[in-house]
């Protein structure tokens, strides 16, 4: 039997933009099937979080336009579950609404946050840490997250810091730290006791809402002024008037940089959170040139190390190309370099202004 307390709320708003062309604002990566595995990304994060939370209990965050992709990819899921923003507002905003109508169902709740792209390989062990976190959040007034043990002096994650010394399971944050140079990086990875940031939190709906109560009271009394409509049928018209207003912030500034009750438990699972072509790369199998192909049929001569995917069973021929990312679609073909996959959002905007948003 799966826990009634336990909650989840999916976050499927953003737009994915360093995944163009595939990713585009109008059907964004999380509604791909990107590792070509037969499941769309947020397919494969609700089954994960469904294994150990009841399928009524899982909430999915996400803006307005993405409504019926939603519905469509998880029949599961009814209309009351689709928490939508009618203004984009950074996380803070999103978070506390989706705590407070949690609330409101069950004032014993505890929930995950967890972005709905990323890859997990061991399911199990996702779902052992997630319970380890729930069961203190239960007993504590704390916020949990997980944290994946640096492999490398990765420049693109933020980091957690934790008590050094700390011979418990969950251990306490001493702070959260920017996405450092290369050479913090480093420090960072000899001083034993930094973790990757994944984004993925939890706490009970107590904790946090008081929480917000507490650091950001603007915030905390705009949506607590809707209690009385979430999960009713005047919530839509509370929310539409009302959300617009919201400050625009992220977690992280609002509530984890101000909490002094922030615990972090090293995740025992491989995690990767698909962020560019380059990580998705990475997880895929190779062929004997370490080409990563995904869809395509494919005849390469002195090609290695690149990233092709087209349209299901399109043959593709490279020549001469070594660590490129080759990604065909309809009326998009790109062909760009792996190690200036960072600039795939500029030469978006570039496109844009070019060509228009139908490209985009």
């Amino acid at each position: 039997m799966k826990n009634k307390n336990y909650y989840a709320v999916l976050m499927a708003g953003g737009v994915g933009s360093r995944f163009w062309p595939i990713s585009t604002s109008s059907y964004p990566k999380q509604f791909h099937d990107m590792l070509g595995t037969g499941d769309t990304l947020i397919q494969k994060t609700f089954k994960r979080l469904n294994k150990f939370v009841p399928t009524e209990n899982i909430l999915i965050l996400t803006n307005e336009r993405y409504n019926d992709l939603v519905l469509e990819q998880l029949p599961l899921v009814k209309q009351d579950q689709v928490v939508l923003e009618p203004a984009m507002r950074n996380t803070a905003p999103c978070i506390l609404y989706a705590a407070l109508k949690t609330q409101k169902m069950n004032e014993n709740g505890v929930m995950i946050v967890a972005p709905s792209d990323h890859w997990i390989e061991d399911e199990d062990a996702f779902a052992r840490d997630v319970t380890t976190c729930f069961e203190k959040c239960e007993k504590e007034d704390v916020l949990c997250t997980l944290g994946i043990k640096p492999s490398f002096p990765n420049t693109g994650f933020g980091y957690i810091e934790f008590e050094k010394e700390s011979t418990q399971e969950v251990k306490k944050v001493n702070q959260f730290r920017e996405k450092p140079d290369y050479e913090t990086a480093k420090e960072f990875l000899a001083q034993g006791n930094f973790l990757w940031n994944a984004g993925i939190f939890m706490w009970s709906v107590k904790t946090i809402v008081n929480a917000f109560k507490n650091y950001q009271p603007e915030q905390y009394s705009l949506f607590e002024s809707g209690m009385s409509c979430y999960n009713t049928g005047e919530e839509k018209e509370f929310i539409k008037e009302n959300y617009p207003k919201a400050e625009n912030i992220s977690i992280d500034y609002a509530i984890l940089e101000n909490s002094k009750s922030i615990y972090v438990l090293p995740a025992t699972f491989d995690w990767n959170d698909l962020g560019t072509w380059g990580s998705l790369y990475d997880k895929l199998d190779k062929d004997e040139d370490s080409n990563a192909i995904v869809n395509s049929k494919v005849v390469t001569a002195d090609a290695s190390g690149n990233m092709i995917r087209s349209a299901k069973g399109k043959v593709v021929v490279v020549d001469g190309l070594k660590d490129y990312i080759i990604v065909d679609k309809e009326e998009v073909l790109l062909i760009y370099p792996k190690s200036k996959e960072q600039d795939i959002k500029k030469v978006l905007g570039e496109v844009k202004e070019t060509y228009g948003d139908e490209y985009a």
